[in-house]
């Protein structure tokens, strides 16, 4: 009995201690400037996509989460940010993100809220003459954010290997021509939904040619054969990048930036272009 006695006494006190607690970053902070981004980096947590051939895919995520802070406030609520991401943990989907998003506005005093997800994304691929088959992994993000007027705007971000063959070498030396590994980053501002394979298919359409995880040797000939017959310096693959997403009214704005990892120069080798899209189509 005075064992329950003393818990029962301890509860009592530690409830008028948090009662009585301060919370300081609701106090008024004097420099009076707004803060653009504040809260969470880095955490790692699952999260369900859409997947073009399974519906769905269950991958692991690094996210960023913020707010904006008003000048009012001297700092955040950082462990809402945790509490919002447990609360919708079924629900962490770009399909449901605006919900997400509303809610985090509402629960910080936010006139911003902004959501980075970057994870791999894996995609079963069949050997070109084989068909042997290869999961393949692309690192991607989606980036998400709601303003004020509650429009939500969303960036979605592939990276992708390809082959490149050096169209220069093979003009010049009479035996073969130097390749190179290359990683392509291609960002899009979408208006309606786009799958991340077709990003990524655009991608690997537009080098000497596309990588695979698991080759037999006829698939390795194959390749080496095809990239041979299709050189591409780093500045065809940004332009073959661009020419492919251009007419795609589902795309507003978009950057796409090739890097070849040179296999006989002692540096890499690097193009980027970028495009406002909507700007370029004028009034719908």
């Amino acid at each position: 009995m005075l064992r329950h006695a003393n818990l029962y006494v301890q509860s009592r006190l530690n409830e008028k201690a948090y009662v009585k607690m301060i919370d300081i970053r609701e106090t008024p902070d004097p420099r009076n400037i707004d803060i653009d981004r504040v809260g969470i980096k880095n955490l790692i947590y699952p999260i369900v996509l859409r997947d073009m051939r399974n519906e769905t895919q269950q991958t692991t995520a690094e996210i960023n989460f913020y707010v904006d802070l008003p000048r009012k406030f001297k700092g955040t609520h950082m462990s809402r940010f945790v509490e919002i991401l447990n609360r919708y943990r079924s629900e962490i989907d770009p399909r449901k993100i605006d919900r997400i998003l509303s809610f985090t506005r509402k629960q910080l005093s936010a006139d911003t809220a902004h959501l980075e997800m970057t994870f791999p994304y894996f995609i079963m691929k069949a050997a070109p003459v084989t068909g042997s088959e290869g999961l393949m992994h692309y690192r991607c993000t989606i980036a998400t954010s709601l303003g004020s007027d509650s429009k939500l705007l969303s960036t979605l971000t592939v990276r992708v290997p390809l082959t490149s063959v050096c169209p220069c070498s093979k003009e010049i030396a009479d035996r073969g021509a130097h390749n190179q590994r290359s990683i392509v980053t291609l960002s899009a501002l979408t208006n309606k939904f786009v799958w991340l394979e077709e990003l990524i298919g655009i991608v690997e359409k537009s080098g000497s040619h596309d990588i695979y995880t698991h080759l037999k040797r006829e698939d390795e000939k194959f390749i080496t054969e095809h990239a041979y017959d299709n050189p591409t310096f780093v500045e065809d693959i940004v332009r073959n990048v661009a020419s492919r997403i251009s007419n795609d009214n589902r795309i507003d704005w978009y950057s796409v930036e090739a890097e070849n990892f040179e296999s006989i120069h002692n540096h890499n080798a690097y193009a980027s272009i970028e495009q406002n899209l909507a700007e370029l189509r004028g009034p719908a």
